[in-house]
């Protein structure tokens, strides 16, 4: 593959016939398949309303969604009349909907649904550089004064017209692998998000080497797409699914993928540790409140998987025959019901990434049989540095460094420092941040401090999340924070040392089970709440005792002192955390400054 958009050609001729995209009816609230052939037609029209709009070559235009097949239909459109997709996150606010379309001088903008229609045409009022909204959902009412949005199907009726069609045709003949693909926005969180320049020869060569890698994945498969499209992962991850004829189930309302996963049964699914988590602290919350006999069958199930799957099958090693029974047996029994809770009986392939998973949660993810694809990547990189292959994978590693790909660590800082034709030719319009994010000699700044030994990547911390505490001890916020989400009891954690005399945690706990804990032991009121319990001591002794016994192997500068229970999760729209649920750790200091400080009191 040399150009993105070529995707357009292999629907048409190699998977016109297969179902390509399976979308929920919001009507109907049936799930519907389009073929191929469809999804085909359905890029060229776009490509052809943007003809109409007379689209020029490297013109930059937003597209502002959630997940619909719309957001694949107009990218598709775009790559394929050489124009540049800016896409934003869902939930970005007014200002930061100004702050990339202005940075990315965006002349036309694609939104969703209501909420991101309103904050646009906000933004169109401030910003005149853009010129037109176009709405994908009809459902979506506009403003009075609003004279110049139009809804997508009327954008695409537009361009019905012999002339677009030859423009498509033209264009699409002119396309060049140093074409710019996209501006993926950081989610910036340390600072404004910067456009990482993203080259279709980039997205083409992740494409063929994930081909080469994972050959086994194909028209069999059914991926789900729920996390953001605008994000490198979900991005990249789908244009390659597409490229091998995958059904790519779309969920629009990522708040809905638990009740939707038994009704798409998918085979493959991109994803966070964070999801990865919650699947974790569920099994363990349901074992440790069934009767004795039934946890220790459970617990028993585990070692047996874990024996299996790690200590033989992942390194090519034929297992004793008992144990290949025990497993068939609890992999057709046990297993099988988990996996069916959760929708992923038919799961083989699970990339996550994004943030670091646990080797507790990865081996338990294992033994169970959902195969989790351990993997690290940026934006800036498109995507995939290094992965787990199939088998043969070190857990506590980020996977093997990827072909193309050169990897070399910094001497001095440990960081993670990249070089290869999938790294970013850099920040679009801003030299600072590039001079910042390139050594003299070429070699991409990661800020991942880690390690390599031979091809196998090992990830240490974000160095710019490096806490030093006022006694001049180095404090890895996540090591701990991943300690403590293996829990059932903590849904959130964040950490907090920097320039402190000692370590203390902010804590959002399961309060069902919190409470469920604080009544087995009779402390609690029944009419107490949640305020009344954050500010008991007995209260949070219980939850101090957990952390106790998680925490045992830190050193004693590393082990949280004191925690404060909090009433309200940290979430994207208090911007506390990113799209992709990592932590803004310097928002949620400045939420919680005076919480913090009687810390430290």
């Amino acid at each position: 593959m040399r150009h993105t958009s070529d995707i357009i050609n292999l629907l048409q001729t190699k998977y016109q016939n297969n179902k390509i995209i399976k979308q929920l009816n919001p009507e109907t609230r049936q799930w519907e398949n389009l073929t191929g052939e469809a999804v085909a037609a359905n890029c060229i029209a776009a490509a052809k309303g943007l003809a109409q709009l007379g689209i020029a070559p490297g013109e930059r235009i937003g597209v502002y969604s959630p997940n619909k097949s719309e957001f694949l239909y107009i990218e598709m459109g775009m790559f394929a009349m050489r124009a540049v997709s800016v896409p934003l996150y869902a939930t970005s606010s007014p200002d930061q909907v100004f702050q990339i379309a202005k940075n990315a001088s965006v002349s036309i903008i694609f939104v969703g649904e209501q909420y991101q229609y309103n904050n646009a045409f906000q933004v169109q009022k401030e910003l005149g550089q853009i010129k037109q909204i176009i709405i994908f959902d009809r459902a979506v009412v506009r403003q009075f004064d609003d004279h110049t949005s139009i809804y997508y199907d009327e954008f695409v009726r537009m361009g019905d017209s012999m002339s677009c069609e030859t423009t498509v045709k033209v264009r699409m003949g002119e396309t060049q692998p140093e074409d710019l693909a996209t501006l993926i926005y950081t989610s910036g969180t340390t600072g404004q998000p910067k456009g990482v320049q993203v080259l279709h020869k980039a997205i083409a060569i992740q494409i063929d080497k994930h081909s080469k890698v994972y050959a086994s994945i194909g028209t069999s498969d059914t991926s789900v797409n729920f996390l953001p499209l605008s994000h490198i992962f979900e991005k990249v991850w789908s244009y390659f699914c597409l490229s091998r004829g995958v059904r790519i189930a779309i969920v629009t309302n990522p708040k809905r993928i638990q009740e939707l996963m038994p009704q798409i049964k998918p085979t493959l699914m991109c994803n966070v540790p964070r999801y990865w988590e919650k699947v974790y602290q569920g099994v363990e919350m349901h074992i440790s409140q069934s009767p004795k006999f039934l946890a220790k069958i459970y617990r028993h199930a585990i070692k047996v998987g874990h024996r299996y799957r790690l200590d033989y099958w992942n390194k090519f090693k034929k297992p004793p025959l008992f144990l290949s029974l025990g497993y068939w047996f609890y992999s057709n029994t046990i297993f099988f019901m988990l996996r069916r809770a959760i929708g992923l009986q038919y799961g083989r392939f699970f990339p996550t990434a994004g943030s670091l998973l646990s080797d507790e949660i990865n081996v338990f993810l294992q033994s169970v049989g959902i195969p989790i694809i351990v993997g690290y990547g940026l934006s800036e990189s498109c995507a995939t540095v290094s992965a787990y292959m199939e088998r043969g994978f070190t857990i506590s590693s980020i996977g093997e460094v990827f072909p193309g790909v050169e990897v070399r660590i910094d001497p001095e800082t440990n960081e993670i420092q990249l070089r290869g034709e999938t790294i970013t030719l850099g920040y679009y319009q801003n030299e600072e941040a590039n001079r910042e994010a390139f050594t003299a000699d070429g070699w991409f700044r990661t800020g991942d401090a880690g390690r390599l030994e031979g091809n196998t990547l090992y990830f240490k911390e974000r160095i710019k999340d490096l806490f030093k505490t006022a006694n001049g001890k180095y404090i890895a916020p996540q090591q701990i924070e991943n300690l403590l989400s293996s829990n059932p009891l903590f849904e959130q954690v964040a950490v907090i040392a920097d320039e402190r005399k000692f370590v203390s945690a902010l804590i959002y706990p399961n309060w069902e089970l919190l409470t469920h804990l604080c009544r087995e032991r009779g402390v609690l009121k029944s009419s107490s709440s949640k305020e009344d319990m954050k500010n008991d001591s007995t209260v949070q002794n219980i939850v101090m005792a957990t952390i106790e016994q998680l925490q045992s192997s830190l050193a004693t500068f590393e082990k949280i002192k004191r925690i404060t229970l909090i009433t309200e999760p940290f979430s994207a729209d208090k911007k506390e955390l990113t799209p992709t649920l990592k932590l803004r750790r310097k928002v949620i200091q400045a939420n919680y400054a005076e919480e913090i400080e009687k810390m430290y009191v």
